[in-house]
C-alpha cells in the first residue's frame, strides 16, 4: 500500500511539473537530493558503525545482559501475556536496549523478530494482540539516551555542537514513552471494561 502512495505522489508531482513548465527545477532537485543523500549516508555510516561497535563491546562485556536483567521486571509487567523464557521477551529486551542507545536501524530487525514471535503467541491471527499493540507503542516512543542518528545528521551538516540535543532528547523520549504506555493502558482498560459491561 505504501508503495502505491509513494508512486502516486511521484507521478502527480511529475505531471504537475510538466504542465507548469518546471521540469528543469525538478531535474535540479533530483540531482541535488541524490548528492545530499550520499553525503548523509556516509555521515550516518561512520557514527552507526561506531555505536554498533560499542554495542558489540557492551554485549561482550556483559552490559547488555546487565541492562536486560534490570529491564526484565519492568518489561514483564508491560507484557504480562508473554512468558519470561519465551524468545519474544529476548527480542523485546534487545530492541528496547538498542533503541535506548539510539540505534534505531539496529533495533529494527529485533523489533520485526519480536513481532513475529508475538504473532505466534497470538495463534498467527491477523488481529493484533495486547502485547503487539503495547510493543508497537513502546517501540515508536522509546526512551533514547544517545540519539546517534540525529547527532550524525547534525555532524554532517556542520553543527557547532552536535551533542547538545542529548538532554532534550532524553526528556522528550521519557515523556513520549510514558505517554505511550499510559494511553496504551487506558485503551486496554477501556476495552476490557466495555467487554465486561456487554
Amino acid at each position: 500500500m505504501i508503495n502505491w502512495i509513494w508512486m502516486s505522489m511521484l507521478i502527480i508531482g511529475l505531471v504537475f511539473a510538466v504542465f507548469t513548465g518546471r521540469m528543469e527545477e525538478v531535474n535540479a532537485a533530483v540531482f541535488e537530493g541524490a548528492e545530499q543523500a550520499v553525503t548523509l549516508c556516509f555521515g550516518l555510516i561512520s557514527i552507526l558503525v561506531f555505536w554498533l561497535g560499542m554495542m558489540r563491546i557492551a554485549e561482550e562485556g556483559g552490559l547488555l545482559l546487565f541492562l536486560s536483567k534490570r529491564l526484565s521486571p519492568v518489561v514483564g509487567k508491560l507484557f504480562p501475556e508473554v512468558p519470561k523464557d519465551h524468545p519474544a521477551m529476548g527480542y523485546i529486551l534487545s530492541n528496547m536496549t538498542a533503541n535506548f542507545f539510539g540505534l534505531g536501524n539496529a533495533a529494527t530487525p529485533m523489533g520485526i523478530k519480536a513481532m513475529e514471535e508475538l504473532k505466534k503467541l497470538n495463534g498467527n491471527t491477523d488481529e493484533a494482540s495486547r502485547s503487539m499493540i503495547t510493543f508497537l507503542a513502546i517501540n515508536t516512543a522509546s526512551i533514547t539516551l544517545i540519539p546517534t542518528t540525529v547527532i550524525a545528521i547534525r555532524m554532517t551538516y556542520g553543527s557547532a555542537n552536535p551533542g547538545e540535543i542529548i538532554g532534550t532528547t532524553i526528556a522528550a523520549t521519557i515523556v513520549g514513552a510514558t505517554s505511550a504506555i499510559l494511553i496504551d493502558r487506558y485503551f486496554h482498560w477501556r476495552r476490557t471494561r466495555l467487554g465486561r459491561v456487554r
